[in-house]
């Protein structure tokens, strides 16, 4: 989903709860990761890995120079073989450490053995954001949570689309004064006319 899909989406959801949500969720993981410097690790389940957040994710770094918002994403099945970027397994967890942010994606409730290594990283003093399920173990754990519960107006992929953009356009200061639309226009024409998103 492109700049203009998401201003798209925007505009239909005007008035719901859904752009305050997902902008406070952004808002919360991109201050997570900047006041720390770094260490965004992205992890889903077996059957559902977010590799299309990470990709959008490392975009939103580039684009608004914040590149602390580039993850690590955390793959159930990595191989060594696999490019770099895409093969850090599960053990990447265990080494979390305080100072680290962990965002976990998953449309329910993980399985049993992902959700020990989660409250590991969560004691040994990882940030823990949960986007997906609106009860169970994984939200309880979380120090926040993005429930897309099952029937929602929105899919989960849709919502990682609103987050991820949320994510870059929070990073840049608001500007005070005379020049603000120009300074926000700006910013748009720079969106349009970026090039196409790397293909993970």
């Amino acid at each position: 989903m492109d700049a203009v899909r998401v201003a798209l989406l925007r505009e239909v959801l005007a008035g719901t709860e859904w752009l305050g949500a997902t902008r406070h969720f952004a808002g919360t993981l991109r201050g997570s990761v900047v006041s720390h410097g770094g260490g965004l690790l992205l992890v889903g389940t077996p059957e559902y890995e977010p590799w299309h957040l990470a990709a959008h994710l490392v975009d939103e770094a580039a684009w608004s120079g914040t590149p602390e918002l580039a993850p690590t994403l955390v793959r159930h099945g990595a191989r060594a073989t696999d490019p770099a970027h895409l093969a850090v397994g599960l053990g990447r967890l265990e080494a979390a450490r305080r100072g680290e942010t962990l965002l976990v994606v998953a449309p329910g409730e993980p399985p049993a053995a992902l959700l020990e290594r989660v409250s590991d990283a969560r004691r040994a003093g990882a940030t823990l954001l949960s986007l997906g399920p609106e009860a169970g173990e994984l939200p309880a754990l979380a120090h926040e949570v993005l429930p897309v519960p099952d029937g929602s107006e929105l899919d989960l992929d849709t919502v990682q689309h609103l987050v991820s953009a949320a994510a870059g356009e929070n990073a840049l200061p608001a500007r005070r004064g005379r020049r603000r639309f120009r300074d926000r226009l700006s910013r748009l024409a720079d969106l349009l006319t970026a090039p196409p998103p790397t293909r993970w």
